[in-house]
């Protein structure tokens, strides 16, 4: 294969061939061509059949077709490469929240070979600049109305040469550079195994894991699970609330929608509230959101039974059985349960709306294989508890990171969750294997909350934890020493949550905190989170 990439770092950062995932491409659709540009089959390949006058892209207030992104794309990529000096394996900040500028900025990025690099609008200059140093990252295109914590990221990160806005009115902006280019653009000859995303993901030790996704990868998870499980086709109009930043926005509101020429619809705002009113403005026919969403939204339900909606996916944590039969009572409709992993790219174990099993995610979707597996990585016996191992056409790349090892072992990609299996091939989730947070499928590192508590001067110590939650699957606990002089009371907890709002992304803050005179230690100074755990 011929690489396209002029700078080389993604390539030089891979995990050596023995620590990467064993690879499948036994599906006769999951056959690439050694050069590949995912932007071309995603996007351009709908216009040269004819179909670009299309619905691509709805927002309130706005609709574009495929060739109206087309031409923002094209324009896009033209001041990457000639105004803001873009090479071929440049990696591309981008951050705004899920509109369409965004999209069109993401196919620009691929179209010119380089390397996109998609970050949450909730994050912090704080938590944008380890993602800006990892990835050393050159350029962003941002949305204008984030500004200050791009800003302020930039200042901190010499790496980052070139910062462009859009939604921005003034004569520096890339919507009056866009006008100044040709709509036309030659996308690079990448190679399939070229890098295109870095998709990052928190750790349970707060440093930020990249994951490095092929343009094969990009049409693999397209290849898979969507024709096989969701079945959607060019009629359908897509919808849902995770940020594209999530590989699961990304597959279900962009990737999955553009694959079989169908439209979607964007909203920046996606609370239960704006998902329930924009599914019958533009008479959304797939849904993707979270089971805390789904939950919320039941008791409106009644108004979406016998409406367009005909598909609900439901991944980013596990579906509680109550919220299924809440949903279907509500609606009608039984949802699609899904698991997925950034390192997997999307979901890899489902079932559809037929074979749905309450209480079991799903079967192994085609393409992909999937087993049990004990600490030695040996499949254990049916109905026992272990680990979940997986493999497939896609599969954990971590970008210079010793954590590879952890989680490929033996060709198998091992996510971190626990699982067993019945007698019929379902799988049927348990418990994380570690300590992350996941609370209305956002993930959330319990030492990251940690530390900025620690940053309130009157905090002395202090531990957090993933307590259960009927509506949220967990939520964030903290428990506090304070320091002498401070009264732990409800205003103290007011305080330490707002302080923690102003520091980190706000979906982290601590719902609930205790207050201690001391956390529980082992003789040589270790946490014992298990006694907390038991506390909560």
């Amino acid at each position: 294969m011929s690489s396209a990439h002029i700078d080389t770092f993604a390539r030089d950062n891979l995990p050596p061939i023995d620590q990467q995932p064993q690879f499948l491409f036994d599906l006769p659709e999951l056959q690439f061509p050694e050069q590949l540009n995912c932007a071309t089959e995603l996007l351009d390949r709908h216009i040269l059949e004819g179909n670009g006058s299309r619905i691509c892209i709805r927002a309130p207030g706005l609709s574009w077709t495929y060739a109206d992104l087309q031409d923002k794309a094209n324009r896009i990529a033209n001041v990457l490469v000639y105004d803001m000096g873009v090479v071929p394996g440049n990696r591309v900040l981008l951050h705004a929240p899920n509109n369409a500028m965004m999209v069109a900025c993401w196919f620009a990025v691929i179209k010119v070979g380089a390397i996109a690099v998609a970050t949450m609008p909730l994050l912090r200059a704080k938590e944008l600049k380890p993602v800006i140093d990892k990835a050393q990252i050159r350029h962003a295109l941002c949305d204008f109305h984030l500004a200050t914590e791009v800003q302020s990221a930039a200042q901190q990160c010499p790496t980052l040469q070139t910062v462009r806005y859009f939604n921005d009115d003034s004569a520096n902006g890339l919507d009056a550079a866009m006008a100044r280019h040709s709509p036309v653009f030659a996308n690079a000859n990448t190679a399939s195994d070229d890098t295109c995303i870095i998709a990052f993901t928190s750790g349970t030790t707060g440093i930020p894991k990249a994951t490095m996704h092929f343009h094969r990868d990009v049409m693999a998870v397209c290849a898979c699970w969507p024709p096989h499980v969701l079945r959607a086709t060019s009629e359908d109009v897509f919808m849902g609330s995770p940020p594209l930043a999530f590989t699961f926005g990304l597959g279900g509101l962009v990737l999955f929608p553009l694959s079989v020429g169908a439209s979607t619809v964007l909203l920046e705002k996606a609370g239960p509230p704006q998902l329930l009113e924009a599914i019958q403005t533009f008479g959304a026919t797939v849904l993707f959101t979270a089971p805390t969403s789904y939950r919320a939204m039941a008791p409106q339900g009644q108004a979406l039974r016998n409406g367009t909606l005909r598909h609900c996916v439901s991944a980013g944590e596990a579906l509680p059985v109550s919220t299924r039969t809440l949903w279907r009572e509500a609606t009608g409709i039984e949802l699609i349960d899904g698991i997925g992993a950034t390192e997997l790219l999307h979901i890899f174990i489902s079932a559809d709306e037929e074979h749905a099993h309450p209480g079991a995610t799903g079967k192994v979707v085609p393409g992909y294989q999937a087993q049990v597996v004990d600490d030695d990585g040996k499949p254990v016996p049916v109905g026992t508890v272990g680990k979940l191992a997986v493999r497939g056409p896609t599969g954990c790349r971590y970008l210079a990171d010793e954590r590879q090892t952890k989680y490929v072992r033996n060709g198998w990609n091992l996510t971190g969750d626990a699982y067993k299996m019945d007698a019929d091939g379902y799988f049927i989730y348990q418990a994380r294997t570690d300590d992350m947070i996941v609370s209305s499928g956002y993930n959330i590192a319990a030492p990251e909350v940690e530390e900025a508590l620690m940053l309130h001067p009157a905090v002395a110590e202090c531990a957090v934890i993933g307590s259960p939650d009927e509506e949220r699957g967990q939520i964030v606990q903290a428990f506090v020493a304070l320091r002498a002089g401070h009264a732990s009371d409800d205003a103290m907890v007011k305080t330490l949550q707002d302080f923690v709002k102003s520091t980190i992304a706000p979906y982290k803050y601590p719902r609930a905190i205790t207050f201690v005179n001391q956390l529980p230690r082992t003789q040589t100074g270790k946490l014992q989170r298990f006694m907390l755990r038991d506390l909560a």
